[in-house]
Protein backbone atom coordinates (compact mmCIF):
# COMPACT_ATOMS: atom_id res chain seq x y z
CA UNK A 1 0.00 0.00 0.00
CA UNK A 2 2.84 2.41 -0.04
CA UNK A 3 6.73 2.76 -0.84
CA UNK A 4 9.53 2.54 1.39
CA UNK A 5 9.97 6.24 1.48
CA UNK A 6 6.75 6.34 2.82
CA UNK A 7 6.59 4.11 5.25
CA UNK A 8 9.72 5.91 6.89
CA UNK A 9 7.76 8.85 6.76
CA UNK A 10 5.07 7.58 9.15
CA UNK A 11 7.55 5.75 11.56
CA UNK A 12 10.93 7.23 11.11
CA UNK A 13 12.54 5.71 14.74
CA UNK A 14 11.70 2.58 14.66
CA UNK A 15 13.17 -0.15 13.37
CA UNK A 16 11.65 -2.38 10.25
CA UNK A 17 8.39 -4.28 11.71
CA UNK A 18 9.56 -3.00 15.75
CA UNK A 19 5.42 -3.33 16.45
CA UNK A 20 5.54 -6.71 15.32
CA UNK A 21 8.19 -7.65 17.84
CA UNK A 22 6.52 -6.19 20.30
CA UNK A 23 3.48 -7.47 19.32
CA UNK A 24 4.82 -11.23 19.88
CA UNK A 25 6.68 -10.33 23.31
CA UNK A 26 3.55 -9.03 24.80
CA UNK A 27 0.71 -11.47 23.46
CA UNK A 28 2.54 -14.86 22.60
CA UNK A 29 1.58 -16.64 25.88
CA UNK A 30 -1.79 -15.60 25.85
CA UNK A 31 -2.03 -16.52 21.96
CA UNK A 32 -0.60 -20.20 22.51
CA UNK A 33 -3.46 -20.09 25.76
CA UNK A 34 -6.69 -18.91 23.32
CA UNK A 35 -9.69 -21.27 24.07
CA UNK A 36 -10.22 -23.33 20.64
CA UNK A 37 -13.60 -23.31 18.94
CA UNK A 38 -15.79 -26.24 20.20
CA UNK A 39 -18.86 -27.52 17.89
CA UNK A 40 -21.06 -26.05 21.07
CA UNK A 41 -19.72 -22.14 19.79
CA UNK A 42 -21.54 -22.51 16.54
CA UNK A 43 -20.02 -21.78 12.72
CA UNK A 44 -17.15 -19.40 12.68
CA UNK A 45 -18.08 -16.23 11.19
CA UNK A 46 -16.58 -15.28 8.30
CA UNK A 47 -14.16 -11.82 7.76
CA UNK A 48 -13.02 -9.60 5.56
CA UNK A 49 -9.84 -8.00 6.16
CA UNK A 50 -7.91 -5.41 4.95
CA UNK A 51 -4.69 -6.64 5.31
CA UNK A 52 -2.28 -3.55 4.20
CA UNK A 53 1.45 -4.03 2.79
CA UNK A 54 4.48 -5.07 5.54
CA UNK A 55 3.99 -1.69 6.73
CA UNK A 56 1.12 -3.16 9.29
CA UNK A 57 3.68 -4.79 10.82
CA UNK A 58 5.11 -1.41 12.11
CA UNK A 59 1.33 -0.32 13.18
CA UNK A 60 0.98 -0.75 16.60
CA UNK A 61 -2.61 0.17 16.47
CA UNK A 62 -3.08 -2.21 13.60
CA UNK A 63 -1.83 -5.01 14.69
CA UNK A 64 -3.67 -4.42 18.13
CA UNK A 65 -7.04 -4.36 16.88
CA UNK A 66 -6.19 -7.50 14.60
CA UNK A 67 -4.79 -9.55 17.69
CA UNK A 68 -7.88 -8.35 19.80
CA UNK A 69 -10.24 -9.19 17.09
CA UNK A 70 -9.13 -12.94 17.25
CA UNK A 71 -8.95 -12.86 20.17
CA UNK A 72 -13.25 -11.83 20.23
CA UNK A 73 -13.74 -15.30 18.32
CA UNK A 74 -12.62 -18.58 19.71
CA UNK A 75 -9.30 -19.88 17.82
CA UNK A 76 -10.64 -21.48 14.59
CA UNK A 77 -9.63 -25.23 13.61
CA UNK A 78 -8.10 -23.72 10.57
CA UNK A 79 -8.04 -20.64 8.12
CA UNK A 80 -9.20 -20.71 4.33
CA UNK A 81 -7.61 -17.20 2.96
CA UNK A 82 -9.05 -16.07 -0.10
CA UNK A 83 -6.41 -12.81 -0.78
CA UNK A 84 -6.49 -9.97 -3.72
CA UNK A 85 -3.21 -10.77 -4.95
CA UNK A 86 -3.74 -14.93 -6.38
CA UNK A 87 -5.98 -15.16 -9.52
CA UNK A 88 -5.68 -18.46 -10.29
CA UNK A 89 -8.49 -20.97 -12.56
CA UNK A 90 -9.49 -23.25 -11.47
CA UNK A 91 -9.40 -22.91 -8.07
CA UNK A 92 -6.05 -23.77 -6.64
CA UNK A 93 -4.85 -23.67 -3.04
CA UNK A 94 -1.33 -23.31 -1.43
CA UNK A 95 0.93 -25.68 -0.33
CA UNK A 96 -0.46 -27.65 2.67
CA UNK A 97 2.54 -29.05 4.67
CA UNK A 98 3.40 -27.67 7.59
CA UNK A 99 6.46 -24.71 7.42
CA UNK A 100 5.96 -23.99 3.82
CA UNK A 101 7.88 -21.32 2.94
CA UNK A 102 6.19 -17.68 2.37
CA UNK A 103 5.41 -16.35 -1.02
CA UNK A 104 6.87 -12.83 -0.07
CA UNK A 105 5.14 -11.45 -3.23
CA UNK A 106 6.71 -7.65 -2.87
CA UNK A 107 9.34 -5.38 -3.47
CA UNK A 108 10.88 -1.57 -2.35
CA UNK A 109 10.62 -2.41 1.59
CA UNK A 110 13.12 -3.25 4.03
CA UNK A 111 14.94 -6.55 3.33
CA UNK A 112 13.51 -7.58 7.22
CA UNK A 113 10.10 -7.68 5.87
CA UNK A 114 11.34 -11.06 3.64
CA UNK A 115 13.00 -12.94 6.63
CA UNK A 116 10.00 -12.70 8.73
CA UNK A 117 8.59 -16.65 8.72
CA UNK A 118 5.29 -17.97 9.97
CA UNK A 119 5.31 -21.58 9.80
CA UNK A 120 1.55 -22.98 10.27
CA UNK A 121 0.93 -26.65 10.76
CA UNK A 122 0.13 -29.07 8.49
CA UNK A 123 -2.86 -28.18 6.76
CA UNK A 124 -3.69 -31.49 5.29
CA UNK A 125 -6.99 -31.92 7.18
CA UNK A 126 -8.19 -28.92 5.60
CA UNK A 127 -6.98 -29.03 2.04
CA UNK A 128 -9.30 -32.69 2.06
CA UNK A 129 -12.27 -30.76 3.35
CA UNK A 130 -11.48 -28.06 0.66
CA UNK A 131 -11.80 -30.36 -2.06
CA UNK A 132 -14.81 -31.87 -0.70
CA UNK A 133 -16.76 -28.47 -0.59
CA UNK A 134 -15.69 -27.66 -4.08
CA UNK A 135 -16.01 -31.50 -5.96
CA UNK A 136 -13.16 -33.61 -6.76
CA UNK A 137 -10.42 -32.55 -9.23
CA UNK A 138 -11.77 -29.09 -9.02
CA UNK A 139 -8.97 -28.10 -7.24
CA UNK A 140 -5.14 -27.87 -7.66
CA UNK A 141 -2.93 -28.06 -5.05
CA UNK A 142 0.44 -25.97 -5.57
CA UNK A 143 2.61 -27.86 -3.26
CA UNK A 144 5.31 -24.88 -3.46
CA UNK A 145 3.65 -22.21 -3.30
CA UNK A 146 3.14 -20.44 0.35
CA UNK A 147 0.65 -17.56 1.82
CA UNK A 148 1.27 -14.36 0.05
CA UNK A 149 1.57 -10.96 1.95
CA UNK A 150 -2.69 -10.92 1.99
CA UNK A 151 -2.56 -13.63 4.16
CA UNK A 152 0.41 -13.89 6.55
CA UNK A 153 0.19 -10.34 7.47
CA UNK A 154 -2.74 -9.98 8.62
CA UNK A 155 -2.77 -13.80 10.41
CA UNK A 156 0.40 -12.67 11.72
CA UNK A 157 -1.34 -10.42 13.97
CA UNK A 158 -4.22 -12.07 14.74
CA UNK A 159 -2.59 -15.41 15.47
CA UNK A 160 0.84 -14.58 16.42
CA UNK A 161 1.68 -17.96 17.65
CA UNK A 162 1.09 -20.02 14.23
CA UNK A 163 -0.82 -22.50 15.83
CA UNK A 164 -3.29 -22.68 13.83
CA UNK A 165 -3.65 -24.67 9.99
CA UNK A 166 -3.84 -22.17 7.02
CA UNK A 167 -4.00 -22.65 3.37
CA UNK A 168 -4.74 -19.90 1.03
CA UNK A 169 -7.37 -20.57 -2.46
CA UNK A 170 -7.07 -18.54 -5.44
CA UNK A 171 -9.82 -16.52 -6.68
CA UNK A 172 -10.44 -17.96 -10.02
CA UNK A 173 -11.43 -14.91 -11.28
CA UNK A 174 -12.61 -11.38 -10.78
CA UNK A 175 -16.10 -12.33 -11.55
CA UNK A 176 -18.23 -11.01 -8.49
CA UNK A 177 -20.50 -13.75 -9.09
CA UNK A 178 -18.04 -16.65 -9.31
CA UNK A 179 -16.91 -15.27 -5.74
CA UNK A 180 -20.11 -15.01 -4.00
CA UNK A 181 -20.51 -18.84 -5.30
CA UNK A 182 -17.20 -19.70 -3.74
CA UNK A 183 -18.06 -18.09 -0.48
CA UNK A 184 -20.89 -19.87 -0.75
CA UNK A 185 -19.31 -23.16 -1.02
CA UNK A 186 -17.14 -22.66 1.64
CA UNK A 187 -19.99 -21.42 3.77
CA UNK A 188 -20.44 -25.25 5.79
CA UNK A 189 -16.37 -25.09 6.29
CA UNK A 190 -17.70 -23.08 9.23
CA UNK A 191 -19.87 -25.03 11.07
CA UNK A 192 -16.54 -27.52 11.32
CA UNK A 193 -14.79 -24.37 13.23
CA UNK A 194 -13.24 -22.88 9.76
CA UNK A 195 -12.46 -19.49 9.48
CA UNK A 196 -13.60 -17.95 5.78
CA UNK A 197 -11.09 -14.57 5.61
CA UNK A 198 -11.49 -13.14 2.47
CA UNK A 199 -8.29 -10.48 2.51
CA UNK A 200 -8.54 -7.06 0.20
CA UNK A 201 -8.72 -3.49 1.27
CA UNK A 202 -11.49 -1.57 1.99
CA UNK A 203 -10.40 0.95 -0.88
CA UNK A 204 -6.74 0.62 -2.54
CA UNK A 205 -5.51 4.00 -3.45
CA UNK A 206 -2.50 4.95 -5.05
CA UNK A 207 -3.56 8.11 -6.09
CA UNK A 208 -4.86 9.32 -2.82
CA UNK A 209 -0.92 9.60 -1.80
CA UNK A 210 -0.06 12.22 -4.41
CA UNK A 211 -3.30 14.01 -3.84
CA UNK A 212 -4.50 13.76 0.11
CA UNK A 213 -8.18 15.15 -1.35
CA UNK A 214 -8.99 12.52 -3.02
CA UNK A 215 -9.92 10.76 0.28
CA UNK A 216 -13.10 12.36 0.15
CA UNK A 217 -13.84 9.66 -2.74
CA UNK A 218 -12.09 7.04 -0.49
CA UNK A 219 -14.68 8.10 2.22
CA UNK A 220 -17.29 8.10 -0.03
CA UNK A 221 -16.45 4.81 -1.29
CA UNK A 222 -16.20 3.74 2.36
CA UNK A 223 -19.27 4.94 3.45
CA UNK A 224 -21.38 3.15 0.57
CA UNK A 225 -19.83 -0.19 1.22
CA UNK A 226 -21.04 0.35 5.02
CA UNK A 227 -23.81 0.87 3.73
CA UNK A 228 -25.10 -2.10 1.15
CA UNK A 229 -23.33 -4.72 3.61
CA UNK A 230 -26.06 -2.95 6.35
CA UNK A 231 -28.57 -4.30 4.24
CA UNK A 232 -26.93 -7.48 2.59
CA UNK A 233 -27.08 -6.48 -0.46
CA UNK A 234 -24.61 -8.78 -2.36
CA UNK A 235 -26.06 -7.32 -5.78
CA UNK A 236 -24.88 -3.73 -5.64
CA UNK A 237 -21.82 -5.09 -3.72
CA UNK A 238 -20.93 -7.05 -7.01
CA UNK A 239 -21.96 -3.97 -9.04
CA UNK A 240 -19.96 -1.82 -7.21
CA UNK A 241 -17.90 0.11 -10.35
CA UNK A 242 -21.50 1.39 -11.61
CA UNK A 243 -23.26 1.88 -7.83
CA UNK A 244 -20.48 3.52 -5.72
CA UNK A 245 -19.66 6.75 -5.45
CA UNK A 246 -15.46 7.34 -5.82
CA UNK A 247 -15.09 3.81 -7.15
CA UNK A 248 -12.86 5.02 -9.95
CA UNK A 249 -10.70 6.18 -7.08
CA UNK A 250 -11.15 4.02 -4.35
CA UNK A 251 -10.66 0.80 -6.39
CA UNK A 252 -8.89 1.65 -10.21
CA UNK A 253 -8.36 -2.45 -10.36
CA UNK A 254 -11.02 -4.59 -8.51
CA UNK A 255 -8.52 -7.54 -7.02
CA UNK A 256 -8.65 -5.37 -3.54
CA UNK A 257 -12.52 -5.28 -3.16
CA UNK A 258 -13.88 -8.56 -4.68
CA UNK A 259 -12.52 -10.66 -1.72
CA UNK A 260 -15.30 -8.81 0.27
CA UNK A 261 -17.55 -11.11 -1.89
CA UNK A 262 -16.12 -14.29 -1.10
CA UNK A 263 -16.63 -13.22 2.76
CA UNK A 264 -20.70 -12.14 2.00
CA UNK A 265 -21.08 -15.75 -0.20
CA UNK A 266 -20.08 -17.42 2.83
CA UNK A 267 -22.54 -15.84 5.25
CA UNK A 268 -25.53 -17.17 6.54
CA UNK A 269 -27.01 -13.66 7.05
CA UNK A 270 -25.38 -11.33 4.63
CA UNK A 271 -26.82 -8.81 6.53
CA UNK A 272 -24.98 -9.27 9.95
CA UNK A 273 -22.06 -7.02 9.07
CA UNK A 274 -19.86 -5.37 12.01
CA UNK A 275 -17.20 -3.44 11.84
CA UNK A 276 -14.45 -4.84 13.84
CA UNK A 277 -12.08 -2.25 12.37
CA UNK A 278 -12.82 1.19 11.40
CA UNK A 279 -9.61 3.44 10.27
CA UNK A 280 -8.10 5.99 7.78
CA UNK A 281 -4.64 4.98 6.96
CA UNK A 282 -3.09 7.50 4.18
CA UNK A 283 -6.46 8.06 2.76
CA UNK A 284 -7.70 4.78 2.62
CA UNK A 285 -9.87 2.27 4.69
CA UNK A 286 -8.56 -0.34 6.48
CA UNK A 287 -12.32 -1.75 7.35
CA UNK A 288 -12.56 -4.75 8.68
CA UNK A 289 -16.02 -6.88 8.82
CA UNK A 290 -17.11 -9.49 10.51
CA UNK A 291 -20.02 -11.58 9.37
CA UNK A 292 -22.40 -14.48 10.26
Amino acid sequence: MTTSSGLNSLFPSRPPAAAYDDLLADALPQARAQRAWTPSDGPMPSLFVSHGAPFTLDDPQWLGDLYAWARSMPKPRAVVVVSAHWEQAPPAMSGAAASTPLHYDFNGFHPRYKTLPYATPDASDLARRLVGALGPGTVHEFTDRGLDHGAFIPLMAMYPAADVPVLQMSMPSLDPGALLDLGARLRPLRDEGVLVLGSGFMTHSFAVFRSPGLATDTAAFDAWAVEALARGDADALADFRAKAPGAAIAHPTAEHFVPLLVTVGAADDPASAVSAIDRMVMGNSTRSVQLN
